[in-house]
């Protein structure tokens, strides 16, 4: 029934869909169903490409049978600030860490980055993200490293001399940045082939090639990001259910 519950059918129904190529939106109206269910229900079980019925199937009944066990040993957990729905913020949370593994992201790094964007504050000790995301203080330690190296976080000490690790403002510009500038290396290494290739040669013309459409994809992106960058700094309203 719309509003329910997925069965085992329905996501049967879904892996057909996505194997003939249809839209979310189009497999939403076979099973009569919001859009956005099958979007978090694909994202959230490997994406359009991976999705497999009956391991989805298998993965939400774990997850129901790990909330059930969990919920009991947590009845102390504080409310949803604004008066959000705590489910649906944990399982947007997944679906925004399964766009991040699907982009190359380790699983624990994903969702590190995706409980960051997710907070107010933009901003969480090493220990705040442990118990949000019920982890050891080990693995953070890792998928925060890791971020750091990558330019996607940075850390500062806050005035009780905690670090804290921030996704601010400028992070992600800086990561598009940082991304272009790799990308137009690889321009680079690939023009140097075609001199020791032979120039005129098949394998000196394909590289030649790459390094013409790596240079104008990241001066592209250069130009892109710097041109958009007032964006990210952008008040935007927000209403207050306080």
């Amino acid at each position: 029934m719309p509003g329910g519950r997925l069965t085992q059918q329905d996501r049967q129904q879904i892996a057909l869909g996505l194997a003939e190529g249809l839209a979310y939106a189009e497999i939403a109206r076979r099973l009569d169903r919001p859009t956005s269910t099958i979007t978090r229900e694909v994202m959230r079980n490997g994406g359009p490409t991976a999705y497999r019925a009956d391991l989805a199937h298998r993965a939400t009944e774990r997850r129901a049978h790990r909330r059930r066990k969990a919920a009991p040993r947590n009845p102390g957990t504080p409310p949803q600030p604004h008066g959000r729905d705590a489910e649906a913020v944990r399982e947007y949370e997944e679906v925004f860490a399964t766009v991040f593994m699907q982009s190359g992201l380790p699983k624990m790094t994903a969702r590190v980055l995706a409980g960051l964007y997710t907070t107010d504050a933009g901003s969480l000790t090493a220990s705040e993200l442990a118990g949000r995301l019920q982890v050891s203080p080990a693995s953070v330690s890792k998928a925060t490293t890791f971020l750091e190296s990558q330019g996607l976080i940075r850390r500062e000490r806050d005035e009780r001399r905690r670090e804290r690790y921030l996704v601010d403002d400028d992070v992600l510009y800086q990561s598009m940045m940082a991304s272009a500038r790799a990308t137009a290396h690889l321009g680079e290494v690939a023009r140097q082939g075609v001199g020791i290739l032979g120039a005129g040669t098949p394998a000196a013309a394909r590289l030649e090639n790459i390094a013409r459409f790596v240079a104008f994809v990241s001066e592209s992106i250069v130009r892109a990001a710097d041109q958009a960058r007032e964006i990210l700094h952008t008040k935007v309203e927000t209403t207050s259910d306080s």
